[in-house]
């Protein structure tokens, strides 16, 4: 029941939300890491390599099914 009305509200969504989505959760993070200062001392020790590795794993399938299948 709340999967088909998830399903038909997610129907509706274009790329300009999906964007805005995107923004919204960064603005959100970058938030937290502001106001909490453990995360930040967290976020300026760990190496930005591990970073980069996260960006690549979670847009790898995204990326491989919008642009090569």
């Amino acid at each position: 029941m709340i999967i088909d009305w998830m399903n038909k509200k997610l129907r509706k969504t274009d790329a300009w939300d999906m964007g805005l989505i995107k923004c919204s959760s960064m603005a959100f993070v970058l938030f937290v890491i502001t106001i909490w200062p453990a995360a930040m001392s967290w976020v300026h020790s760990v190496n930005a390599w591990y970073f980069f590795a996260a960006f690549v794993i979670f847009g790898a399938r995204p990326f491989y099914r919008y642009y090569i299948r």
